[in-house]
């Protein structure tokens, strides 16, 4: 089974590597405009629609990100519920990748 969390360094090496994940920000787009990561934002609220349209394969490597980890993890389900079998949810959030940069 694939890895469900993966924390801030972890993803900043994954980032940093030759191995591109989808980054997922579900955040709204103030909140991503004032700070973010790079990826792909969509509001927690869009996701569903995103998702039928963005032609993800169901078996891509997908973070999903938010500022503590809460929404991130309400689109890791709900991506889930879609057959999506590699995503991973950023524990922390946006906070811990903060603090460690």
């Amino acid at each position: 089974m694939s890895k469900t969390k993966i924390n801030a360094t972890e993803l900043l090496e994954l980032i940093n590597s030759n191995r591109q994940p989808v980054i997922i920000d579900v955040r709204e787009k103030i909140e991503y405009h004032t700070y973010n990561i790079g990826g792909i934002n969509v509001p927690l609220a869009q996701l569903a629609n995103y998702i039928e349209d963005a032609g993800h394969n169901k078996s891509d490597e997908i973070v999903v990100v938010c500022k503590a980890g809460l929404r991130s993890r309400t689109a890791q389900v709900l991506l889930q519920q879609q057959g999506y079998t590699n995503v991973m949810n950023l524990t922390g959030g946006l906070i811990a990748i903060q603090k460690i940069k």
